[in-house]
């Protein structure tokens, strides 16, 4: 018997990556404040330069955390999320392998599901989903794959995925890698 997750309702919540994204980019992007600031000027007026910056510009460690940070939310977001998890025709997780990690995927709704199953030619197949808090996948399924495995959500969007990867933090630390390859002790 196949559940074809017709009892499952649709997730409530949608992960908003690609929004969350854009609007970071807008915030730090000098170009697009100085051509905002342009646009605003009377024509008859002579732009005046721009006075200097009173806030030192972010240093890398700065940047590195405020990436961190976002990435926190980010993984935030997901856990609590319920996402769509296809199965494949012997009813185990769909999964695809890439450079030694096996990644789970995970979609944030029907309609990127849908542009998967396109993208791989297979939209005329029946697909067999679940829905599955994001906790759930990276807790409890990536422990039970062989070797290191993580989350790939909305493989393939138009929007960009986003990749759950198996490092401390993001995963149990039983089955978390370390930076440099070796598994966590």
């Amino acid at each position: 018997m196949s559940d074809r997750g017709e009892h499952i309702p649709s997730p409530s919540g949608r992960l908003r990556l690609t929004d969350l994204a854009a609007a970071s980019d807008d915030l730090h992007d000098p170009a697009a404040s100085a051509s905002a600031a342009e646009s605003e000027a009377p024509p008859s007026e002579a732009v005046p330069a721009p006075e200097p910056d009173p806030l030192p510009r972010r240093s890398e460690d700065d940047r590195v955390a405020a990436a961190r940070w976002e990435f926190a939310v980010l993984l935030g977001e997901f856990r609590r999320t319920a996402v769509l998890v296809p199965f494949d025709e012997q009813g185990s997780l769909w999964t695809a392998d890439l450079n030694g990690v096996r990644w789970i995927c995970a979609f944030s709704n029907e309609e990127a599901l849908a542009a998967f199953a396109r993208a791989r030619g297979e939209a005329g197949r029946e697909w067999a989903y679940r829905a599955v808090l994001g906790a759930r996948l990276l807790d409890v399924m990536v422990p039970m794959l062989p070797g290191p495995g993580g989350v790939a959500l909305d493989a393939g969007s138009e929007g960009g995925g986003m990749l759950f990867p198996p490092v401390r933090g993001v995963v149990p630390d039983a089955v978390a890698v370390d930076v440099d390859g070796e598994e966590a002790q």
